[in-house]
């Protein structure tokens, strides 16, 4: 195999893996709803997202929004990634939503927070 096949190969798996990495795997769960305090515009984004239209553009990371193993990342000590938060609402989990929609999303346990939360 040539040095240009072996660079034009690794490009290609690099812009795959930056795709894969750019989604969102987690899905909003039943349990979310908008805090009437959202402006319009981050209404409709969450709505849009509660429906099951898949997350696209910009995002942020918010934390205490999963059920448990539905996490998009990192969920604190003793967990690695995608999928390992051992309770729902973890405060410490992570899970993409719309960019700037995060305070505004209404938990059993509070609002969702761009930080990881106590407790």
């Amino acid at each position: 195999m040539s040095t240009q096949s072996k660079i034009t190969k690794s490009l290609l798996a690099g812009a795959a893996l930056a795709a894969i990495a750019t989604t969102s795997v987690a899905k909003p769960n039943s349990q979310l709803s908008v805090s009437e305090m959202a402006p319009a515009e981050t209404k409709a984004a969450l709505e849009s997202w509660f429906a099951g239209d898949t997350l696209r553009g910009r995002k942020d990371k918010c934390y205490g929004i999963a059920l448990a193993g539905e996490n998009d990342c990192k969920a604190g000590a003793g967990t690695s990634c995608q999928g390992t938060s051992t309770s729902d609402f973890q405060k410490n989990a992570w899970t993409y939503a719309p960019k700037g929609s995060c305070e505004f999303i209404v938990t059993p346990h509070g609002n969702g927070s761009l930080t990881t939360m106590e407790g």
